[in-house]
């Protein structure tokens, strides 16, 4: 098990200001982050005036202190419980590395006298005014002041942990795309330099190779027997053939021995029509059960999708799903069937799923399609999101919706849910003209805000905003 999340206390001081009040500052701030489940690390107050950070040396201290436990800390939270003084700020916080939050105290009726007032409203300013001088990216969220030990704070601090969580993640990390792009899909092309330039590596597997390893791959092999075992726990495979069982165990093993050698965080599968004409399985479940596992996995070699699906999981910790735009609900234009045939985590169902076989293979070839994961998604708030690649940079929207239990008819095959999503039809077009594809991907709760500091404020990516 990992470590909590921690974040690198840091505190203001200014010479004619109150700097007693830093004093109490501290111990808020260490109960507001502990009561809210993370960790953290502070520098010792005796080092400097009051335990905060006023003078140059006091912020090349800080500084120095700051890079000593690098890889220790997730974020930095710099409070404010006074004016701050700007120039020992940025010296402290310039190399930070990682997304730093600045929380200022509000003033409070009946302390405005000269030994109580706090003037950190104004004094926030003096520091973002420096730290976008000096181009060093920083969060500041609703309200402007807030008090660490308030209800307002602690969303606060689950919005920040959620945002360093999207940025550490998205910063460097490798995909795995196993198999080539489907001619037809042209809709999933993506620019891997421009990727790799955004800290994103990838790394190709040729479909074949994979084929070959399960062949290769014995019914007793003992991973494969534990792996059909852990399968057959996940979903419902009492329609599934012996044989076709072993095939899906197979593919599973293979799959996680790529994810080992090659330390990947991701994946983007080919998933048909050659598993299903060679292998005679479909591996809708087996992407369901990686992504519930927390290896994020796309379909149809949809890499750009498993961007979207990454940022998502590190947001919400829980799995995300990409989903096609598939299907109109009757008459509502504000309601849509977004679907796959089975790729869709399992806890993001309404209940276990069952795996059957691919009625769009079985229709022309019977036999060929063995591990859909057929259910419905579940009602819950949602977060829809998707990006594409243009000249080198990242490209991406978000919008919040909600999952409805809308039923959806028993003979509509795969796993499917029916999504509510405000004035649609205007989003429909802005997707359309925007050149975004037929999947979006899903993620757990609305966390749309979350995202788009996270992607524009410290990656680089460019915002679409579909809602406006």
């Amino acid at each position: 098990m990992g470590r909590k999340m921690t974040f690198a206390l840091a505190f203001c001081n200014r010479g004619f200001m109150p700097g007693e009040l830093i004093y109490g500052a501290r111990e808020d701030m260490i109960k507001a982050v502990t009561d809210a489940g993370y960790d953290y690390i502070a520098m010792d107050a005796g080092l400097t005036r009051f335990g905060g950070i006023e003078t140059r040396d006091e912020g090349m201290l800080y500084a120095k202190w700051l890079k000593e436990h690098e890889g220790e800390y997730d974020g930095v939270i710099f409070s404010m419980p006074i004016f701050a003084d700007e120039n020992g700020a940025i010296t402290a916080l310039r190399d930070a590395g990682v997304p730093i939050l600045m929380q200022a105290y509000p003033d409070e009726i009946g302390k405005m006298d000269f030994a109580h007032r706090r003037d950190a409203f104004c004094g926030k300013f003096s520091v973002t005014d420096v730290f976008t001088q000096y181009q060093v990216p920083f969060t500041v969220l609703k309200p402007h002041v807030v008090h660490p030990l308030s209800e307002k704070f602690q969303e606060n601090l689950r919005d920040f942990a959620a945002i360093c969580r999207v940025v550490n993640g998205m910063k460097r990390f490798t995909i795995g795309c196993i198999g080539a792009r489907t001619t037809a899909f042209k809709t999933t092309r993506f620019d891997e330099i421009g990727l790799q330039k955004n800290g994103i590596t990838v790394e190709c597997f040729d479909l074949s190779e994979l084929i070959y390893k399960v062949n290769n791959k014995s019914d007793t092999d003992a991973a494969v027997l534990a792996k059909k075992e852990s399968l057959m726990k996940y979903a419902d495979f009492s329609k599934v053939p012996e044989k076709n069982k072993n095939t899906l165990a197979k593919i599973s093993v293979v799959i996680d021995e790529y994810i080992k050698e090659y330390h990947l965080d991701a994946l983007a599968i080919r998933c048909w029509n050659e598993m299903e004409t060679i292998l005679r399985v479909c591996p809708c479940v087996l992407l369901s059960e990686l992504n519930d596992r927390g290896i994020v996995t796309s379909c149809e070699i949809d890499l750009t999708s498993a961007i979207s699906m990454r940022a998502m999981a590190l947001a919400s910790e829980q799995p995300a799903a990409v989903l096609d735009w598939n299907n109109n609900y009757g008459d509502d234009e504000n309601k849509v069937i977004l679907f796959h045939c089975g790729s869709t985590a399992q806890s993001l169902m309404v209940k276990k799923g069952t795996v059957t076989e691919h009625k769009m293979f079985a229709k022309g070839d019977p036999g060929s399609g063995w591990g859909t994961n057929e259910g419905r998604i579940r009602p819950m708030k949602t977060t829809l999101s998707n990006c594409l690649t243009v000249d080198g940079k990242v490209v991406i929207y978000a919008t919040e919706a909600e999952f409805t239990d809308d039923p959806i008819e028993d003979a509509y095959f795969g796993c499917a849910g029916v999504c509510a999503i405000d004035n649609m039809q205007d989003k429909m077009i802005k997707l359309a003209k925007g050149g975004f594809k037929h999947h979006t991907c899903v993620g757990v709760g609305h966390m749309k805000e979350v995202l788009k500091e996270a992607f524009t404020t410290y990656l680089g990516y460019e915002w679409v905003d579909i809602d406006q």
